[in-house]
C-alpha cells in the first residue's frame, strides 16, 4: 500500500537531491579520494575517474552537478510561484524573479573576484551563480506568462534548443568554417570574446559565457515541467505514477539527447542542446529515485534529511566554500586524531572532518531557521 505524499508542498526529496548534488563539491570528492587511497578498491577508483570535467566534447558524472542544480531550480518553480500567479500578482512575481536573477549574478561576480575592484581587464564576470541566475530568471519569466497554459512551455523549449543548435551550426568565429565547434572557432566563444567584459576563464573562452545562457534556460524549463508533473493532485496521479512518469521521461530525454549528440556533441563548455537533454534525462531519473524512495515510500527519509541540511541552504554553502576555511577548523578539531593514526587513515579522518564541520554549521543554521533566500 502506498504511503501518502506529505501534505506540505515542500519536497524533502528535492532538498535531499540538491544536497546530494552539492555534496560532491563540498567534501564528497575529498572523502572518496581519501577512501580510495586507503583501500585501493577498484570501484572507488572508477567513481573517482568520473569526478572530473571532460576537457571539451563528451560527458562524465562531474559534468552533471551544475546542470542538475539548474534543473532542480526549475522543479521548485511551480511550488514557489503558482499560488501568487493564481492570485493575479504576476507583476510582483516578475519583479522578484528579476531581482533574484540579478542578485545571483552579483553574487557570482563576488565569488569570482571577492569584494574588490581589480580593474576591468582582471575581473571575471561569467560565473556558475550568474548562469543559474540568468537562465533561471528567463525560464521563470516564461513560466509566469504561460502558467495557465503550460503546454506552451514545450514550444518554448523546442524553440530555444533548436534555435541554439541553428546558431551554433551556422555561426562561427572569423576565419573559421560555419558550424566549427572548436574552442577557438565556435560562435559562442566568439560572442564572449566580443561582448563579455573582463577576462574569460580560459582566455579565449568562458564556460559560463553569455550565449550559452540560452540553452541553459532549457534545463530550467524541463525542471519546471517536471515540477508541474509532481505538483498534480493525487487524484490525477499517484506518487508511484509520478515517479514512473519521471523515470520514463528521463529515459526518453537520454535517448533523444544521445541521438542528437551524433550531430551536436555533448559539450558542457558550450552547453549544447544535446547536453541539455542528456543532463535533464539523468536529472529526471535521479529525481524519480529520490522522490519515490523518500516522499512516496518513506524508505529513505533519514538519508533525505541528512542531505537536505545542505540542500536547503545551497547558495550559502556554495559561497561559504570560497570564503570560509573549513579545513582550518577540521584540523583544529581532528588534527590530533589524524596524527595518531597511519597517514592514509589520517587523510580520511581530515576529509571526513572537513565535511562534518560544514554539515554541523548548516545543521545549526537550519535549526535556527537561518537561510540565504535570494
Amino acid at each position: 500500500m502506498e504511503t501518502p505524499t506529505p501534505k506540505s508542498e515542500r519536497l524533502l526529496s528535492l532538498d535531499a537531491l540538491r544536497g546530494f548534488d552539492l555534496f560532491w563539491i563540498v567534501g564528497g570528492h575529498g572523502i572518496l579520494v581519501a577512501l580510495f587511497k586507503l583501500t585501493e578498491w577498484g570501484w572507488l577508483g572508477a567513481i573517482d575517474a568520473q569526478l572530473k570535467h571532460v576537457d571539451w566534447n563528451g560527458f562524465q558524472a562531474y559534468d552533471l552537478i551544475f546542470p542538475l542544480f539548474l534543473f532542480m531550480a526549475g522543479v521548485s518553480t511551480p511550488y514557489s510561484l503558482t499560488r501568487r500567479l493564481t492570485e493575479g500578482a504576476r507583476a510582483e512575481v516578475c519583479r522578484k524573479i528579476i531581482q533574484r536573477g540579478l542578485i545571483l549574478v552579483v553574487l557570482g561576480i563576488i565569488y569570482n573576484n571577492g569584494l574588490q575592484w581589480k580593474g576591468l581587464e582582471n575581473m571575471r564576470f561569467g560565473s556558475v551563480l550568474g548562469r543559474i541566475g540568468l537562465a533561471g530568471m528567463f525560464a521563470q519569466l516564461i513560466f509566469a506568462f504561460n502558467f495557465a497554459t503550460p503546454k506552451r512551455l514545450w514550444f518554448w523549449l523546442a524553440g530555444i534548443l533548436l534555435g541554439y543548435w541553428a546558431i551554433m551550426s551556422f555561426g562561427h568565429a572569423p576565419g573559421f568554417a560555419p558550424g566549427d565547434l572548436t574552442m577557438e572557432g565556435n560562435f559562442a566563444s566568439y560572442v564572449d570574446r566580443l561582448l563579455l567584459p573582463g577576462k574569460l576563464h580560459k582566455k579565449i573562452h568562458d564556460p559560463e559565457g553569455l550565449l550559452a545562457v540560452m540553452p541553459a534556460i532549457g534545463n530550467a524549463l524541463l525542471g519546471i515541467l517536471a515540477g508541474l508533473w509532481l505538483r498534480r493532485p493525487s487524484e490525477e496521479a499517484t506518487g508511484d505514477r509520478k515517479a514512473a512518469g519521471l523515470a520514463l521521461a528521463g529515459l526518453g530525454l537520454l535517448a533523444v539527447g544521445g541521438l542528437w549528440s551524433f550531430v551536436f556533441p555533448l559539450n558542457k563548455n558550450l552547453w549544447t542542446s544535446s547536453f541539455v537533454l542528456w543532463t535533464c534525462g539523468w536529472g529526471s531519473l535521479l529525481l524519480a529515485l529520490f522522490y519515490w524512495t523518500i516522499d512516496v515510500r518513506g524508505w529513505a527519509r533519514g538519508f533525505g534529511a541528512f542531505f537536505a541540511v545542505i540542500g536547503m541552504n545551497s547558495v550559502l554553502i556554495y559561497l561559504s566554500g570560497k570564503f570560509l576555511s573549513y579545513d582550518f577548523t577540521a584540523r583544529a578539531l581532528f588534527g590530533g586524531l589524524a596524527a595518531a593514526v597511519p597517514p592514509a587513515v589520517g587523510t580520511l579522518v581530515l576529509a571526513v572532518g572537513v565535511f562534518a564541520v560544514e554539515w554541523a554549521l548548516f545543521w545549526f543554521l537550519k535549526r535556527q531557521q537561518v537561510f540565504l533566500r535570494v
